[in-house]
């Protein structure tokens, strides 16, 4: 439980999180009952001890010690939560400034590490694909067959006229511009050397 002095700001924290570039102007964080509807239609609190009603009081309590709490890692983003709420309010988006915040202070990066395959994918293809380190857990998951309609899906799609499903190299240039000026490639090099650093130990 976290002890306020006399004269500060319980209100900071959420306060912050209003004013974060995550956050909708109109979040109702603020205007929170405490009724626990997030909770009740929460599926990551059916199936975890994550609570979206408690992650909110957190806030409204100045609690920061959420940002290095691994309970805002099992939200699952469904917005269910926000749904629901009578004031507007979402827990979801709550749970996302908080990540962003682990994420920067490094607690969050070792977390967000195992999703750099993505980014990978991003800077080699131009676009979102499945990283090719998941293709045995896919084969695993959904069989043989899979594999196979990876191999032809270029010849799939020819032949239902679809045309390729890979950017124009130019393209992929370009995007690979942006992904450098944006400091999108930075990013994913700190979280290599995190999954690095993970693979390692």
């Amino acid at each position: 439980m976290n002890t306020l002095k006399i004269g500060e700001n319980s209100f900071e924290l959420a306060e912050d999180i209003i004013k974060d570039l995550k956050a909708p102007k109109d979040l109702g964080i603020l205007k929170c009952i405490q009724c626990g509807m997030c909770t009740s239609v929460c599926p990551a609190a059916r199936h975890t001890d994550y609570d979206p009603r408690e992650l909110v009081k957190r806030v409204l309590d100045k609690d920061e010690t959420l940002i290095t709490d691994d309970i805002i890692w099992n939200c699952f983003y469904c917005y269910t939560c926000q749904s629901v709420c009578p004031v507007s309010n979402s827990p979801s988006v709550v749970n996302q400034v908080l990540r962003q915040r682990a994420i920067d202070n490094g607690k969050g990066k070792p977390k967000v590490a195992p999703f750099s395959a993505y980014g990978e994918s991003f800077i080699e293809f131009g676009l979102g694909a499945i990283p090719s380190n998941f293709f045995n857990d896919l084969i695993k998951d959904f069989g043989k067959e899979w594999l196979e309609l990876r191999i032809n899906l270029e010849d799939i799609r020819e032949d239902l006229n679809l045309g390729s499903m890979f950017l124009p190299e130019k393209d992929v240039k370009d995007i690979n511009k942006i992904l450098e000026k944006t400091g999108f490639k930075n990013r994913l090099n700190e979280l290599r050397r995190c999954r690095d650093e993970k693979n390692t130990r």
